[in-house]
């Protein structure tokens, strides 16, 4: 495992890529379920996307994450847009599961078949313009097993055919994880973690199975960046202000939570040492963390991708910080 802080090896796959990995969920823009509940962050400007992902690119982000259903496919093509020719200067991960109308930018349901997998693959490669994949990464964190063991069989197949290069499942339940990473070219688990929302057990598997850990909700949210003020309502196509039961530290058209944004006002201090912004020092501790650890956070303007950007020379927390922030959480 390579440990530079500013490069770290995606698993046992050999691929190198920034210890700094860009998410692409709100640049998909606003989309919804078939209630008509939000599902994006609200809108976008795409050409303001085009000039961060290549202001990232310049600054030394190789990584970049999205997914088929981000915005109902708007997000794999504006990333695809903004790569353009320099496509090969990075390592390209999306995720496959959900059914969505692009037309509508609706989510219609999920499907789990190998038959599904492929035809989603054709089409991510399609929308991003290219002939690969780098990670390919399985989008429903409660599949079955059983149906598991046979889409990871079907992605090392894919491996075989060169579409994509590794390949991973995005849940947060270590006994999932488990079962892909017994494939051969399994690289890596997406799992939700940040400074406020430890995830031990995962770290724990991705260290003895030689997996990256890619840490989705880096930031909470939007909370670690600690702009997030309680009582705020947030813009309308926003999912954090009809927060699913899955989504913590938001309450129903009320902002942030009052008890969250106090934790994070606890650790401000800690997170800000050495000139880090609020949201570095949030990533600094997941790199601290753990030397397989690749957050992922959003961003939807080049103002904020050279934010997060600006986290990588500063590197990883130190271990007597790692321990007081247990300290003021009570952990």
């Amino acid at each position: 495992m390579e440990t530079k802080s500013n490069i770290r090896t995606l698993g046992r796959s050999g691929i190198d890529v920034s210890a700094l990995g860009f998410g692409c969920w709100a640049i998909g823009g606003e989309w919804q379920d078939a209630s008509g509940q939000p599902l994006g962050w609200g809108r976008v400007d795409d050409e303001e996307t085009v000039r961060a992902v290549r202001r990232a690119l310049d600054l030394g982000v190789t990584f970049f994450d999205t997914a088929d259903t981000y915005g109902a496919g708007h997000s794999e093509r504006v990333l695809g847009r903004a790569l353009g020719k320099r496509r090969d200067d990075v390592v390209l991960a999306t995720k496959w599961g959900n059914v969505f109308d692009e037309d509508t930018r609706t989510l219609t349901g999920s499907d789990d078949s190998p038959e599904y997998a492929r035809r989603a693959l054709t089409a991510s490669l399609e929308r991003l313009g290219t002939d690969h994949v780098d990670l390919y990464q399985l989008h429903l964190s409660d599949a079955d097993l059983g149906r598991a063991a046979q889409l990871r069989d079907q992605c090392e197949e894919f491996v075989r055919e060169g579409l994509i290069r590794a390949y991973a499942w995005s849940t947060d339940d270590p006994a999932r994880a488990a079962v892909f990473a017994e494939g051969e070219h399994c690289a890596a688990v997406q799992h939700s973690a940040n400074v406020l929302q430890d995830a031990p057990e995962m770290f724990a598997l991705c260290e003895e199975l030689g997996l990256a850990s890619i840490n989705r909700s880096p930031l909470a949210m939007g909370l670690l960046t600690g702009k997030q003020a309680t009582g705020r309502a947030l813009e309308a196509g926003d999912i954090r202000n009809t927060p699913p039961a899955w989504m913590q530290g938001f309450k129903q058209g009320d902002g942030a939570d009052e008890d969250w944004v106090a934790r994070v006002d606890a650790l401000r201090e800690i997170l800000t040492s050495d000139g880090r912004t609020p949201a570095q020092g949030a990533l600094a501790w997941l790199w601290a963390r753990s030397p397989r650890t690749i957050p992922i956070p959003g961003f939807r303007s080049v103002t904020q991708a050279e934010q997060n950007a600006g986290a990588i020379a500063k590197g990883p927390l130190t271990a007597g910080q790692l321990v007081e922030i247990d300290r003021v959480l009570g952990r």
